[in-house]
């Protein structure tokens, strides 16, 4: 990825749930060159955190990280306070934390996988922006930005329905969210990544289907982390796309063009 210079990033506190690893390490790195200050959350992986957080310090920036079970609605509200202490104020919130948790058929399903994949993919969300909102509003010009996915609208692969309708649910989310907090300077849009290589689907993904997703993505191949991440910093900055409110942008190398 060619190196930007976003300067109305620089400076900016933002806090980055599920950073320790994937897209969310990406982009607490990404965010960090642009001399933001950096909440690095996490929930078990803490050697990836502290590695993610050691090499934006090592570089000359700012990063603390954040432990919180994004499935405790209390933990995500004081992951928030935590970020707010170390760095005296909050300026961005990118609601990155989620996962797939099992392929699990909608035949299969139990009301078990439901709840944890909802309040994982959901909940955490709505609890750690409610929490941020005060802080966003004293900052002012402040972000939201929420990860969906393709499977929002595309209804999953195979075992990921719910958690597509997860991410569904955190499009709209998106819309309604970002309706109310504009009064207050707040911006709030999504980006909904295609297959990107991560260890996501090194979780949740056979060879065979990562292959079978391949073959529908017409510019040819798997999306990285570095393709990803400059949408959140377009979206972050008001310089960029202060006008953009409420969207969700496809970044699937064409593989759904809605």
């Amino acid at each position: 990825m060619a190196e930007l210079v976003i300067p109305d990033l620089a400076g900016k506190v933002v806090l980055i749930t599920g950073a320790s690893t994937g897209i969310g390490a990406a982009l607490a790195q990404a965010f960090a060159a642009q001399g933001a200050k950096v909440g690095v959350h996490y929930n078990s992986s803490a050697d990836a955190a502290e590695q993610v957080a050691a090499s934006i310090r090592d570089s000359g920036g700012e990063a603390v990280t954040i432990r919180a079970d994004a499935n405790q609605s209390s933990a995500m509200k004081q992951a928030v306070e935590d970020t707010v202490a170390a760095f005296g104020r909050l300026d961005g919130l990118i609601n990155n934390a989620g996962g797939m948790v099992a392929r699990v058929t909608y035949a299969d399903m139990s009301d078990e996988h439901y709840d944890a994949v909802m309040d994982l993919n959901g909940r955490s969300v709505l609890a750690a922006t409610a929490a941020a909102v005060p802080h966003l509003k004293q900052a002012g010009d402040g972000f939201v930005i929420n990860t969906t996915s393709i499977a929002a609208r595309n209804g999953a692969s195979n075992g990921a329905g719910i958690y597509g309708s997860s991410k569904a649910f955190i499009a709209n989310v998106t819309r309604g969210m970002a309706k109310e907090l504009i009064a207050f300077g707040i911006r709030v849009n999504a980006v909904a990544p295609g297959v990107i290589s991560t260890p996501f689907h090194e979780r949740y993904s056979t060879d065979e289907q990562l292959k079978a997703a391949l073959a529908t993505i017409p510019q040819g191949r798997l999306g990285t982390v570095e393709d990803v991440v400059g949408t959140y910093l377009f979206l972050a900055s008001k310089a960029l796309s202060g006008y953009i409110i409420g969207q969700e942008i496809e970044v699937n190398g064409g593989q759904l063009m809605p």
